[in-house]
Formats: structure tokens, C-alpha cells, sequence
């Protein structure tokens, strides 16, 4: 039986009514997607129709799911909310602070013994709060959550950005900071601006090589990395109905990518037949008696034209497999047309590493058709010639693929199996004793972000995504250009062969199974339960309320002008510093080390105005900070691409930054400044950002009239006396200016309930 049975029959129970409501208020047919907002709306049944792409919408999530890396900072303030217990179903899932090195067994024994302070916080917390608690090397949070939690026509939020993988079941699944979900499980709405809408049609039928990993990489080079930006991608088409759940997980995890606020797909007998392998029939047939309602009208998918902002057509019969990188996910080449793109790019042919897993492609059936391909080589006499490794991605996965001998055959050809975990996927990966200086090099992998530094920490490592057939053909191979449509290989006896197409299962022919599934269910009265920070850990650190910034801003000072791509891993990096996502005050000591100064192209290297000195990014901010002077950080376009970890506005916070201003932020990272009680800006002229200088000095001028709508003056000083004023844009509401008012977010929070 599933998990909050009860919350889901509540849910269909209302969408029949609401979503008659919303189709009578909006005079029109609706897409899944307008479906599940109008049904999950705050003050109940539609009573008007919202702009797409501009009207701010409080909304009701069902469910909140944090992974241990973003839920230290999560509760932590969820702490600070003055609630006894969390307001909706929640989770916790700890995935993220177990790194890759031996093998499983060894290297979860090692997390538990160098994280064992905050898995334990985190079970103290989650037993005192009524939160469910998944256990180190219980799974990743994404795999779980669509194997335990997800359901179609279901709303959820989490604290991580690829929460969106949870729309492989039809739900708007949506990445967001700690402080959102803190906002929804104190009880309280959860605002959004209502999401334009794109749709993807889908035709034909993916078969040989091509994947549905296929898919998004092909979208993700259509739209970029920030063409989904404000946007739901709404799949369809007789292509998308022919594809499994699992294979829908991807496309819709790989969304983020693309800054998409979520990606869905309509509720059909693939996801039914998930349901039913997972041990849900009860949610099955609650779906199935208002199944009209979990996807979009029919006169919608007939006409998409007429009710999506954007429409993409892809034919799956035709769509060849891909291989996206390096350094950005949105850099497709079509596999068949590597070689000279390669060595035009210079880019290393020789694979040193192929890795599979990761919430993007960790399913059975991923495991499945990539075993397929091993099996290939150890029948055909062939070994890789790249190392080779495995994520599996629950333990309900790894056990059943134990079971029916997949994880057997990757063993035979010498394939280590890591954890069930997220591991070299957010650097988690203890490949290089000096990262920073290790050779230059190419690896493959079936993961979903592949910027420079994100697996190993090595700036020269050249990583390529691409569906785990293919990553298992190319660590065989050991070539990037590897072509197992068209390619030989010789094998240990001097033939020539080549590998089949990929086969696979959608489901376990046996079924699934698993002996300890890693979950801890919290006790029903948590008021006993102590939960214990120490004053002198270095992991876990209780928070202190931020002072609210005022509306006076004036002899701000540059911190550092970011040139180019400054995703959130460039503004508080993952891999070692994860064992400090629980304290504030040494977390930031990463604080932006890794964006590139616009002056002199280095990083963590800025101008310190107090002395003309150069030092590091954090060195710089804290000397600032204790002379209390306020400062201002400049960036690019889609500013704060990547994670939802809000630790890149929470940082720059505790350290003394007041504003960012960009040419263009990513829908995540705006939001989690502004909860935190900063200002995010935007250049009403993009040229303006080549005019601040490297000793500028920033006043604001009109702050004290900051209103919704209207735009902020700031005057910009250079350091020979000469002026230029600016202006700058903001999406902030009369809510959201509260927030900036009070502090943050929190403490607006914390006043209300107190």
C-alpha cells in the first residue's frame, strides 16, 4: 500500500471539482499542467484565470522532500518556524554526503563514520517534527520518492532541483530552496509565479539505440540552458504514452537543466503498470476513476498550438542517440559526428571513465539495457577500456538487480559498484588526491550536469552525458567517438565484432524486491525528542535570525564582477565542502570562490576597496563585513544556474552582500535571495553591466519607494569621481518586498505564528 493513501484520495477527491471550475473560469480546455496548478491552488476552487508569466499564485503542495545536504539548512529553519509538527507529508533522504571511492559497503561504512553528527541530527529532527526518514544508502532521494512517494495529478515541492524527476509519474514536481519548503511545512502557502507553458510532442517510437535520455538531450540543445526558464514542458504524443515511467523520470529530471520550472507527462498504463510494480494498486485505482483529469483534454493535445506558449515536435523514429558536453548540458552532438567536432575542439578522445547512475538513469530498466551491452562484451570476448562504475539508484533497485544477476554481469567486467547514492554526480567522487592540478581528460556519464569541476574537481575533466546503453558501449570502447551503430572493436582473440542493439526490461520480470528498504518512520508524539547541536561542531551550526537590510544603501562596494557562466556550483561548490552544508558561518568560506572575476579572469582573486590589496572572495567579504560596509555582487545571464541550493543566497547574506545584479537570474536562485531578504536585480540595460568597474562604489537612491513594478535607481561611483546611473529591474511583489522588510522570509514566518 502507498505511503499518505489517505492525502492522495483527498487530492482526486477535489480535482474532478476544481478542475470543472478552472476550465469554466479560463473559458477554454486545459493542459495537465493547468490542470494540477488550478487543483492545488491555496484558497481552493478557481474563482479567476491567471496570466502565465505574471501573475504570483499561492498554492498548496501535498508532499516536501529534502535530500541530507539541503535539509541541514531546511530544518534548521523549519526549526526557527515555531511549529510542533510538519504540516504536510515530508522526507528526508540521505544521498548526497556519501562519496565514491572503493565500493559500496566500504564507502558507506565511511560516511557513517565521518557524517555520522548530521545523519544523526537529522534523524533527531525528522523523529521530532513527524518526518519520514530514509537512511544513508537507502537511495537517492529522487529514485525513492518516485518508487514510494510520487502520484499522478499530485504537487510537490523539494529541496533539490531535480525533484522534477517526480513528473515521470504525472506530478508538478518542483525544485525549490529550504525556505520554501519551510513555508509549506509550517502550514503555510507557497507562492509562485504561474509557469508559462511549452509542450513536446512526441511521434514515433524510440527503439535500437536511442534512449529517452535521447529525448531531453536533443530538447536540452533546442532550448538551452535557459529556454525553459519560467516554463512547465508538458510531454505528449503517441511517443510519450510508448515510453516506460522510468524513461519519463528522466526526461523530466534532465528538465532542470533546461531551468524549467518541472516537466510532466500525462497519466497512461505506463505509469499504472509502475504503480502497480511498486506496490501501489490502492493508488492505481483512485487514478483510474478520475483519470480523464491527470491528463490534459483532448482538444489540447489535438491543437497544442492553440493552448502552449511554445510547441517542439520530435520524431522518436528518427532521433539518433546524443552524447551532450563538455562543461554544459546543452552542447549536443549527434553520435556518429563526434570525431571531428572533437578534434576541432580539442577535446581528448581516449574515455578514461563511463559511469551510470544518479537520479537521472538509475532505474531497473536502466540497469537492465546497460547490462545488456556487458553481457555483449564478456560473450564477445571484449573488456573496457575505460574504468567503469555503478550508482544504483534505491536499495530496492540494487537488491533486485542483485537478484536477477545484473549487477553480476557489470562485476565480471571489473565495474565497481558504488552506493546507492548520488556520488560522482555532485563530485562526491574521491577519483584525484590533487583535483585542481590533475591531467586534462574525458569521461562519459548517464548523469545530468556536467560543468567544469562537478564530478572529480578537476577543471580539466571533460564530461559528456549520455544514456547508460551508450556510456556502457563507450567504457567498452574506451573512444568518445565511439559509433556502436557503425563500429567494430577487436576482442581478445584479434575478431572484429560489434555490439547489438540494447535490451532490457521496463519492469523486474520477477517483480521487485528488497529486504531493508532503509526507512525509519517518525514517532507520532515528537515533543520528547531532543534534538542536540553542539557550540563546537563544525558540521551543524543553530541559525541567527538576518538583520533586514534597510532602505538605506549607500558607499556599497563591488565584491566581484562574474564573467560568464555562474551556476550555483560556482557560487558555493559541492564535492568537500557537503560536510558543511549544516554551518553557516564555514560554508561560506566557499562563498563564490569559484566565478571568474571579470578584471583579471582568475577566481578567488578579487580587489579588496579597503586596502587595494587582492585576496579571496570570502577573505575579501569578511573584511568588509566587520568594517560594516555593505556590498554588491555583478553577474551574467541566467545567474544561479543549477542546484537549488539555497546556501548561494544564504551565504553571501551571513557574509554582508545587500544585492545581485544580472543581466538574468535562473528561476531557483532569484527566489532563494529574495527569501533570504536580499535584493536580485536585473540591468534594465544589459549594457549597463560593461560599465561597472572594478573599484565602483554603489548608492542606492530610491530604495525607500521599493514598490511591485516599479524599477530602482542606483547610482554607480568610479574610483576618478565620475558617475553613472543605472537602472535596475525586480520581480518582487508586495509579499515578497515583506520579506526583504523583515529580514527574510523566515523571519516574516516566524513573527506570524508567534
Amino acid at each position: 500500500m502507498a505511503f499518505d493513501i489517505d492525502m492522495i484520495k483527498k487530492v482526486y477527491g477535489n480535482i474532478t471539482e476544481r478542475v470543472d471550475a478552472a476550465r469554466k473560469v479560463t473559458g477554454k480546455p486545459l493542459t495537465l499542467s493547468e490542470k494540477i496548478l488550478y487543483a492545488h491552488l491555496w484558497d481552493g476552487n478557481p474563482t479567476k484565470a491567471f496570466q502565465r508569466g505574471k501573475d504570483y499564485v499561492d498554492f498548496a503542495p501535498d508532499r516536501v522532500a529534502c535530500q541530507d545536504a539541503t535539509a541541514q539548512m531546511a530544518l534548521l529553519q523549519f526549526m526557527q518556524a515555531g511549529k510542533n509538527k510538519v504540516a504536510v507529508p515530508t522526507t528526508v533522504h540521505c544521498d548526497h554526503l556519501i562519496q565514491a571511492k572503493v565500493g559500496a559497503t566500504e564507502d558507506l561504512q565511511n560516511a557513517l563514520n565521518t557524517s555520522n553528527e548530521v545523519f544523526n541530527f537529522l534523524e533527531s529532527v525528522s523523529n521530532k517534527y513527524g518526518i519520514g526518514f530514509w537512511k544513508p544508502g537507502a537511495g537517492i532521494i529522487h529514485q525513492v520518492v518516485l518508487e514510494n512517494y510520487a502520484f499522478p495529478g499530485g504537487m510537490m515541492i523539494g529541496t533539490d532541483s531535480h525533484t522534477v524527476n517526480a513528473g515521470g509519474l504525472g506530478m508538478v514536481a518542483i525544485g525549490v530552496g529550504g525556505a520554501d519548503a519551510v513555508d509549506v511545512m509550517a502550514g503555510m502557502p507557497w507562492e509562485l509565479k504561474f509557469p508559462k507553458l511549452i509542450g513536446v510532442r512526441l511521434t514515433g517510437k524510440l527503439s535500437g539505440w536511442t534512449a529517452p535520455k535521447d529525448v531531453i538531450l536533443k530538447v536540452a540543445e533546442i532550448l538551452t540552458v535557459k529556454g525553459g526558464t519560467g516554463a512547465i514542458v508538458e510531454y505528449f504524443g503517441p511517443g510519450a504514452t510508448a515510453m516506460s515511467c522510468t524513461g519519463k523520470g528522466t526526461i523530466c529530471n534532465m528538465g532542470a537543466e533546461i531551468g524549467a520550472t518541472t516537466s510532466t507527462f500525462g497519466y497512461d498504463e505506463s505509469m499504472e503498470r509502475y504503480l502497480r510494480a511498486t506496490d501501489r494498486e490502492d493508488v492505481a485505482e483512485a487514478a483510474n476513476e478520475v483519470k480523464d483529469y491527470l491528463t490534459a483534454d483532448p482538444e489540447v493535445y489535438a491543437n497544442p498550438e492553440q493552448y502552449f506558449d511554445q510547441v517542439i515536435d520530435i520524431n522518436l523514429s528518427e532521433l539518433m542517440p546524443h552524447l551532450n558536453g563538455p562543461f554544459t548540458p546543452d552542447l549536443a552532438t549527434e553520435v556518429g559526428t563526434m570525431t571531428d567536432k572533437a578534434k576541432a575542439n580539442d577535446w581528448p578522445l581516449k574515455v578514461e571513465w563511463g559511469l551510470i547512475g544518479s537520479c537521472t538513469n538509475s532505474s531497473y530498466e536502466d540497469l537492465s539495457r546497460a547490462s545488456s551491452i556487458a553481457q555483449q562484451a564478456l560473450d564477445k570476448g571484449l573488456a573496457t577500456k575505460a574504468e567503469f562504475g555503478i550508482n544504483p539508484g534505491s536499495e530496492q533497485v540494487r537488491y533486485t538487480a542483485e537478484r536477477d544477476g545484473i549487477l553480476d554481469v557489470f562485476e565480471k567486467l571489473d565495474a565497481k559498484i558504488f552506493t546507492n547514492a548520488c556520488g560522482p554526480c555532485i563530485g562526491q567522487w574521491a577519483r584525484y588526491e590533487d583535483p585542481k592540478n590533475a591531467p586534462k581528460n574525458s569521461i562519459v556519464h548517464s548523469f545530468n550536469r556536467n560543468f567544469a569541476k562537478r564530478a572529480d574537481g578537476n577543471p580539466n575533466t571533460h564530461a559528456f552525458v549520455a544514456s547508460p546503453e551508450m556510456v556502457a558501449a563507450i567504457a567498452i570502447s574506451g573512444r568518445l567517438d565511439f559509433n556502436p551503430l557503425t563500429d567494430k572493436l577487436i576482442n581478445e582473440n584479434g575478431e572484429e565484432v560489434m555490439l547489438d542493439e540494447p535490451t532490457g526490461w521496463e519492469l523486474p520480470p520477477k517483480g521487485f524486491e528488497v529486504k531493508d528498504n532503509g526507512y525509519l518512520e517518525p514517532v507520532e508524539d515528537g515533543s520528547g525528542v531532543e534534538v542536540v547541536v553542539s557550540p563546537t561542531s563544525e558540521r551543524l551550526e543553530l541559525l541567527t535570525p538576518f538583520k533586514p537590510i534597510g532602505s538605506e544603501i549607500k558607499g556599497a562596494k563591488l565584491l566581484i564582477k562574474a564573467f560568464g557562466k555562474c551556476t550555483t556550483d560556482h557560487i558555493s561548490m559541492a564535492g568537500p565542502w557537503l560536510r558543511y552544508r549544516g554551518h553557516l558561518d564555514n560554508i561560506s568560506n566557499n562563498c563564490l570562490i569559484g566565478a571568474v572575476n571579470a578584471y583579471n579572469k582568475q577566481t578567488n582573486f578579487v580587489k579588496n576597496q579597503l586596502n587595494g590589496e587582492y585576496g579571496g572572495v570570502p577573505d575579501t567579504q569578511r573584511e568588509y563585513k566587520a568594517a560594516g560596509i555593505p556590498t554588491v555582487v555583478v553577474g551574467d545571464h541566467n545567474y544561479g544556474e543549477g542546484s537549488s541550493r539555497e546556501h548561494a543566497a544564504m551565504e553571501p547574506r551571513h557574509l554582508g552582500v545587500v544585492a545581485v545584479i544580472v543581466k538574468s537570474f535562473a528561476r531557483i536562485h532569484e527566489t532563494n535571495l529574495k527569501k533570504q531578504g536580499m535584493l536580485g536585480l536585473t540591468f534594465a540595460d544589459e549594457s549597463d553591466y560593461d560599465k561597472i568597474q572594478e573599484d565602483d562604489t554603489f548608492n542606492f537612491l530610491d530604495l525607500n519607494e521599493f514598490a511591485p513594478g516599479k524599477p530602482l535607481t542606483i547610482e554607480v561611483v568610479h574610483a576618478d569621481g565620475s558617475k553613472d546611473t543605472i537602472k535596475v529591474n525586480h520581480t518582487y511583489n508586495d509579499s515578497q518586498i515583506e520579506w526583504f522588510e523583515a529580514g527574510s522570509a523566515l523571519n516574516l514566518i516566524k513573527a506570524q505564528n508567534a
